[in-house]
């Protein structure tokens, strides 16, 4: 008897001990699996996770029903960033946000969670999304420790499955362990825990251009990918050649919607060796009919240094040639320029810039801290406006002949004394819907969409 018990117990014994190895045999595959790979050192200004989205199930899968987790901590600081660098399915087609759970563990207290919209399509059993290059880090310019990020692999230099990045189908957990512990099965459907799973959204409408230049610096390759030029190259206007990426930077501001902005600076002490001035420039020239909109914040006072520049604060459209020249200007100098007092908004529309044919509109008055620029240009008719009041209008000759590039930039008309100084102009967001006039309500709706959303930029206008 007490061997026959014996035999029982190490048979039972030997059952529990293989019952795992049972389970994982038996068990249905996951429906999504997230491959993974580092793209930068432990170490670095920019954390740079690549990731990819594989159906594992025997279903088609809507891209537009997934959400990815990349979990990281957060250094101490305050606000993190993300941008979408490349991806197969587009970077319109994708959003994100990062989040403070309630419920951090030492390795992971923030996580980076991407969408997608329904332009980014589905996937059929056993294809996957492509690569998508994503970027993470602080609008404080500090550097992040990768070492103790719960996602971070730096031995991942390519694409491997990876357990630590979760992934939900219509809100379900299927894919990866959450910090707190492993889900049990990768099949099992617990509720994803922190922020909700976002639900799926429809695609971008064609002909819209939205950036809240959530970069990293003037050398983000994002920033490039995203259809955007940091002037370096010689010219005017202003102080000729004195063009620099020095005065370039995205700080973080708690002003602005978002909480990062594009600052352009302008510094000089009075000679033209020690000047630079700055430019962003869109690197395309697809922009023609429809609806020009940017929140800038103008300076009437010098950020450092002693006042009186003629500076010029500027946003405006030119084509890249002189056949068919086309250009629409804002331009705030606070302290005047060219002869005329300030604190004046020019608002100008060129026919030829090589005879100074034009019309143009003078708005005396301080626009000291954020205001929403606007220009619609349809039917013939180009129409600007400051905060929804109209200032101006122009048709005929002077309505825009030939696609244009968006450029915001700080110059100095002139270096009128000695002695350091600088000037920042910052840019919260820009949008264009083209083709359409809009009203500043229906803007201000698309931007705050945009921003609910999760979306920091997006561009589907054709490229003609």
């Amino acid at each position: 008897m007490f061997k026959t018990l014996l035999l029982v117990s190490a048979v039972a014994a030997g059952g529990l001990a293989l019952y795992p190895e049972w389970r994982a045999a038996h068990q249905a595959p996951p429906q999504l699996t997230i491959r993974y790979k580092a793209g930068s050192p432990a170490t670095a200004a920019v954390a740079q996770p690549w990731l990819e989205v594989v159906n594992t199930s025997d279903k088609r899968v809507r891209l537009s029903d997934v959400a990815v987790r990349y979990y990281f901590t957060g250094d101490g600081a305050s606000s993190y960033a993300f941008n979408c660098v490349k991806a197969a399915v587009g970077c319109s087609n994708i959003a994100g946000e990062t989040v403070a759970p309630a419920d951090p563990t030492p390795t992971a207290d923030h996580y980076l969670q991407i969408s997608f919209t329904t332009g980014a399509g589905s996937l059929a059993p056993g294809a996957k999304s492509g690569a998508i290059g994503l970027q993470l880090y602080r609008p404080d310019g500090r550097k992040l420790d990768q070492l103790d990020d719960r996602s971070f692999n730096a031995a991942d230099t390519t694409f491997q499955a990876s357990r630590t990045v979760t992934a939900y189908l219509r809100g379900v957990h299927v894919w990866g362990d959450e910090p707190t512990g492993p889900a049990g099965s990768t099949g099992h459907a617990a509720s994803a825990r922190g922020s909700s799973v976002p639900r799926p959204r429809p695609a971008h409408p064609r002909g819209i251009v939205f950036d809240d230049f959530h970069y990293s610096g003037p050398d983000d390759p994002a920033l490039h990918a995203h259809g955007w030029l940091v002037r370096t190259s010689p010219g005017g206007p202003g102080i000729h050649d004195t063009w620099s990426a020095a005065g370039v930077s995205f700080p973080a501001e708690k002003t602005a919607a978002g909480g990062q902005v594009l600052q352009l600076r302008a510094s000089t002490d009075g000679t033209k060796a020690s000047t630079k001035q700055a430019e962003v420039q869109s690197s395309g020239t697809h922009f023609l009919t429809g609806t020009y909109a940017a929140r800038i914040y103008f300076n009437d006072k010098p950020t450092s240094g002693r006042n009186g520049d003629h500076v010029n604060e500027s946003f405006y459209t030119i084509s890249p040639n002189n056949s068919r020249y086309s250009e629409l200007d804002n331009e705030y100098m606070p302290n005047g320029g060219w002869g005329a007092p300030g604190p004046k908004l020019d608002t100008t529309s060129w026919y030829s810039a090589d005879t100074g044919d034009r019309v143009t509109h003078k708005l005396v008055s301080s626009l000291q801290g954020w205001h929403t620029m606007m220009i619609t240009a349809v039917d013939g008719v180009a129409t600007y406006s400051v905060d929804g009041h109209k200032l101006f209008s122009s048709s005929g000759r002077y309505f825009p002949r030939q696609n244009m590039s968006i450029n915001f930039n700080t110059w100095f008309v002139d270096l009128p004394f000695t002695g350091p100084r600088s000037w920042d102009m910052q840019v919260n967001w820009f949008y264009y819907k083209a083709d359409k006039a809009q009203s500043l309500e229906n803007v201000q709706m698309a931007v705050n969409g945009l921003y609910d959303s999760g979306t920091h930029y997006i561009n589907t206008v054709p490229k003609h």
